[in-house]
This record gives structure tokens, sequence and C-alpha cells, in this order.
């Protein structure tokens, strides 16, 4: 039996038991290696109407997208059109921050590596037209400076926005067009959607939550605002396209560079080792892989690319603990397929050390919420809460410490529990910033 076969018996045999034990209502597996694609489906795309998900169902990427909108700059930078390292305003002049020294300095290296330093969760809605990433780009205006530019990482979704714009404006063409031309076209992908229009012609996967009792139910909204399509608003495809696109970053050396480390990052599970040039270069002991993940209304998506096995996974799903059934799917898969260790994501110790409230207790602020760290006397239980506009957004979080500089929350959420890094020190000993993926900065 070839390895292609084995990971087909093993995936058909696995992917149902695997979707009803980690209350996943339906999802898509495929693999790359030895040069060939094999996928399976199972479950539902939707629990209120029972269709089932089949390997020709489309489901939303989510932040993966970033991958090809990086590609896509990326064929600018080898065209000659644009630099790495060049202002994005020589392109984009009308292009504006609140801090203006950063609007001016800003690369397209450092949005490609999530370093720009601005707010990165901007969903402005600016409706559904061909200037809507235009319209979005030109509200930036108030954004506000969380560092300068290149000193830190912090996940950026405007910044890709931003990159989305810059190719609007090289290649003369809306986003989505500029994708299907120099992207699902030459690739010949089949099942592609760039917008809700083109899905609802598809057999489209909907976003599942939970509700207070824990009944599953379908999400209201389809998409986040298609302003935001560049960073992963609306892309939608099946796994085994998706692998066809990781199968031209196996085989074509022009990509190549966006695998070198960028910026390191901080270890909280999913995200850990540094970022390339458009993709995560998680922390596989020594052995490079390329990562990237994408989350949207009740939909996850998971990618893991090994260059040197040929190999590459992908996980399409739409609700429930997918990080419980990435850790099972991915550990057999990388392992079998690529002789790589799947790293554990991480589980709060059973005797936590005490937080030091001094250091992280206080009030910390991004542009649109508050994160609130409150520490029980003698830091046995700490507590996160999280506002915006002066409203609580949900009940308060327990966390414990993980390690000298990182808390974990006790309860999982979709199957793992997020880790919160600890930023340097100011000299009075209070951590100065946390870092959840992006940067809250300690209120003064």
């Amino acid at each position: 039996m070839s390895r292609v076969e084995a990971a087909a018996d093993w995936m058909s045999a696995a992917l149902p038991g695997l979707i009803r034990r980690h209350g996943v209502p339906g999802a898509q597996l495929a693999v790359l290696v030895d040069g060939e694609i094999t996928d399976v489906a199972a479950g539902v795309l939707n629990v209120a109407t029972g269709v089932p998900a089949t390997t020709n169902s489309v489901f939303q990427l989510g932040s993966i997208t970033k991958v090809l909108t990086a590609t896509l700059v990326l064929q600018l930078v080898h065209e000659g059109l644009a630099e790495l390292d060049q202002p994005v305003r020589d392109h984009l002049p009308d292009f504006t921050l609140a801090d203006e020294r950063a609007a001016e300095t800003v690369t397209v290296r450092q949005l490609l590596c999530h370093t720009g330093g601005f707010e990165g969760d901007l969903f402005t809605d600016t409706g559904r037209d061909s200037d809507a990433v235009e319209k979005y780009v030109r509200l930036l205006r108030d954004c506000p400076q969380s560092f300068p530019p290149g000193s830190l990482f912090s996940y950026c979704n405007s910044g890709y926005v931003v990159l989305g714009r810059l190719l609007e404006v090289l290649r003369d063409k809306a986003f989505h067009d500029v994708l299907r031309e120099r992207i699902v076209s030459p690739l010949g992908l089949a099942e592609v959607a760039t917008c809700a229009d083109e899905a609802i012609l598809m057999e489209a996967a909907v976003g599942h939550t939970r509700s207070a009792d824990g009944t599953t139910c379908p999400v209201p909204t389809w998409a986040m605002p298609a302003s935001t399509a560049p960073a992963g608003a609306m892309l939608a495809m099946n796994t085994r396209d998706l692998l066809e696109f990781a199968r031209m970053h196996l085989t074509t050396v022009d990509y190549d560079v966006m695998r070198k480390p960028q910026i390191q990052v901080p270890s909280l599970g999913t995200q850990s080792g540094h970022w390339g040039l458009g993709w995560c270069l998680p922390d596989y002991g020594g052995r490079l892989v390329l990562a990237h993940g994408g989350r949207t209304y009740g939909q996850r998506s998971l990618l893991r690319v090994v260059p040197e096995a040929g190999v590459a996974v992908a996980l399409l799903t739409n609700g429930g603990d997918i990080y419980a059934m990435y850790e099972e799917v991915f550990g057999h898969l990388l392992a079998e397929l690529a002789d790589v260790a799947q790293p554990a994501l991480p589980v709060p110790p059973p005797e936590p050390l005490p937080v030091d409230g001094h250091r992280v207790a206080g009030t910390y602020r991004t542009f649109l919420t508050e994160l609130r760290v409150a520490v029980e006397p003698g830091g046995r239980r700490a507590w996160l809460s999280r506002w915006a506009d002066g409203t609580e957004t949900g009940p308060p979080s327990e966390l414990v410490r993980l390690d000298d500089d990182a808390l974990i929350m006790v309860k999982p959420e979709e199957g793992k529990h997020s880790v919160i890094r600890l930023g340097e020190n100011a000299p009075d000993g209070r951590t100065r910033y946390l870092h959840t993926g992006r940067v809250a900065v300690r209120a003064s």
C-alpha cells in the first residue's frame, strides 16, 4: 500500500469518529504526499438543514487567505513592481495613520510579518462594492500606533488589508479579481468562492457556535465584512484546492523567501517560533514547518506544510472543539508522513505557582478593547475580563501561572487553553504589555 493510500484509509476511518468526539458538525481533511492529494469529508454543512459535507464542499479559509495575499505581493516583488523594504506609502500616497511617522515609514516587509505596530483588529464594514478595500484603508487615518514599526510582532489584520490595497493599485483590479487571475485560474482551482454570492451557488459550509445550554447552532452571519477580504473575510474553498496552492509553494522556488524567519513570536500554543513573509514558522523541534490557521464566524481552518518531506495537511471545519481534534489529526498524519512530532498544546499545571499580582494586575488596552487582570491576595488565582465601550463582553476567565512569563486559562475554548505572555517589565517591576498574539499595552 502506498503512503497516500494508507493516509486515505486512516482518514476515512478516523474522521467520522473524530468529529463526533469533538463536537464538530462537519469537516474536510486532505493530505498531499508523494505528489498525490487525497481528501475525505464527514458530517454536515449546517445542523439546521442536515446537508452532508462532501469533498466538493467549500469552507471559509479565514486567515489562511493571508498566505495567498502574501504570495500575490511576492509576485509584485519578483516583477519589480514593489520592494519588500519599500514604504507602502510610495505606492499608496493617501495611506495615513494616527501616527504620521509610522504611516510614512512602515514597509511591505513589516506588514507581511505583522510588525507594522498599528491596531490590527479593525473590521470596518465599507460595503460590498469593488471599492470596499480602498474605503477601508482610507478610514485607517485614525488608527493608533501601539509600538514603532518593526519592533514587535502583533498579529495585524488591518496590515493585510493595506497589502490588498497595494495589490489593487499595482494591478489596477479589485482584490478578488487579482486573486482569481493570478492564483485561482493558473492553478486550475475548481471549487473557490471569493464572496457570498459565489459561495451560495456551491455546497457552502455554515459556521456554528454553542449556546448557553450547550446546543450547537448555526451562526447568523456567514462572512465578515468584504472590506477585510485580503485578511481573510470571504475566501472559501475545499481542502483539495487548498493543497494545490500548497503544492505551488513546495515546487516553486520563487516563494522560498517567504519561509525565512523575520521576527520571533511569543509561544502561545498554536503560535510559536518565528513569522516569515506570510507564513507562520512554528517550533517543531528544528524541522521547518510552514503553518497558518484561520478563524471566521464559526469556521476554523488549519494548514501545515513540511517542505523537506513534500507533505502538506489541511483541515477545514465549521465548529466544535477544533483544537483537540487538530492535535489528534496532525499528530498522526505528520508523524506518519513526514516523521514530524506535533507539539502538544499547553495545559494548566496541576499545581501552579502563585501569580505575581504586582507584576501582572492592571488594565491593558488596544484601540477597541480593554483587558483587565485581577489577582487574588497571595496570587493563588487571577481573572481576566474583557471590556469594550465600557461594557464587559463576557464572564471573566480564570488564569493560573504557566511559567515565569506566561499565564494560561483554566477553562479550554474550542479545545485549547489560551496562553497570555507577559511583556517586558517597566522599572517598577510591572509588565508593560500582554501578548495574546496581539499586543495590549498597560494603561498608565
